[in-house]
């Protein structure tokens, strides 16, 4: 056990000392101190060990965690002090006009797409109840689904909304049935940072309630909604899909247009990417808007707008779109 977390420690600095961006620094942190790296495997293993076992190695597993962690910090912080720069403020610097981000670009066209069907655009708080959250959207606090939501709770009792999916029950509590809404915003899961994944995101939930709705409404709103954004032609693949908010549940992926579907990074070489979850509104839900399932049936989706922006413009890292980073923002000035 020593030699092995020894071994990853070694590993760990041979690896970042080859890193030259920040990207590379969170991929390697990823690898090493994510969810799924050894460290965490090792940990996971601590509750099956004998209580001899524990006592030898518990400190010492979590010690070389917390040793790991601390490099990684390290690194970025020796990274970020020499590539800062320091300007002279005597100089007169050129005032260029500035742009729309891409996913103020993609999030304008995907909710003017839905107003031209009759969607009312709605907003929510970012700080939420688990209520909200989770309770009136069918995830109780025993629920397995919560564990796919690694949440930012606040010291309030309050937390960070892991999905804009809250504002479907504000919105029923509000306007009743039968209602047409779409909701964007931005949302937070702690996420291991990857060319796909980023711990803040944004994506539009949007709803339908009436009488007599069916999968085919669901499919159809999302073909006009994305053959728009995309403008042109595209690829999609339905799937059934597990949420405890629709039944039946489906995954509607569209072909990674960074590599035309053969494979790469960002799709995690599968050729898809998950663009948009959705399905029939679960008739829990429906109560907890209160809403009658025996007169109302609904369907329910959510597009993940920051996705949809990499599939756009041919982005290949997530990252970039939250880094700031001027020079690609001009590239999506738009008049």
């Amino acid at each position: 056990m020593e030699k092995e977390l020894e071994s990853l420690i070694t590993s760990l600095k041979s690896e970042l000392k080859k890193c030259t961006k920040e990207a590379d620094i969170l991929n390697v942190k990823s690898k090493y101190v994510g969810k799924k790296s050894r460290i965490a495997e090792i940990m996971s293993s601590l509750k099956e060990m004998s209580v001899e076992d524990k006592r030898k190695y518990g400190s010492l597993i979590n010690n070389t965690k917390k040793e790991m962690e601390n490099i990684v910090i390290d690194s970025l912080e020796s990274l970020e002090s020499k590539t800062n720069i320091v300007f002279d403020d005597t100089i007169d610097y050129d005032v260029e006009n500035g742009s729309l981000h891409p996913v103020t670009i993609v999030a304008k066209e995907v909710t003017d797409c839905l107003k031209k069907m009759g969607f009312t655009v709605v907003n929510g708080p970012e700080m939420e109840s688990e209520y909200y959250n989770f309770e009136a959207l069918n995830v109780p606090k025993d629920h397995p689904a919560r564990d796919m939501q690694d949440t930012y709770y606040l010291d309030n009792g309050m937390l960070l909304r892991t999905q804009t999916s809250g504002n479907q029950i504000h919105a029923m509590e509000k306007y009743g049935a039968p209602l047409k809404v779409c909701s964007p915003g931005r949302v937070f899961r702690n996420e291991d940072l990857d060319a796909n994944h980023e711990n803040t995101f944004f994506q539009v939930e949007g709803m339908v309630i009436d009488k007599e709705i069916s999968i085919e409404n669901l499919l159809y709103v999302m073909q006009q909604i994305l053959s728009e954004v995309m403008q042109c032609p595209i690829t999609l693949r339905l799937r059934p899909g597990f949420f405890p908010f629709t039944e039946p549940s489906y995954e509607i992926d569209m072909e990674c247009t960074i590599c035309k579907g053969k494979g790469c990074a960002t799709c995690k070489n599968s050729g898809w990417i998950e663009i948009v979850p959705g399905g029939m509104v679960h008739p829990n839900v429906l109560r907890a808007g209160g809403v009658d399932p025996e007169k109302y049936t609904g369907f329910a989706f959510g597009i993940g707008l920051t996705r949809l922006a990499m599939m756009k413009y041919k982005i290949s890292d997530i990252r970039v779109l939250n880094s700031g980073d001027i020079r690609y923002l001009k590239n999506f000035d738009i008049k």
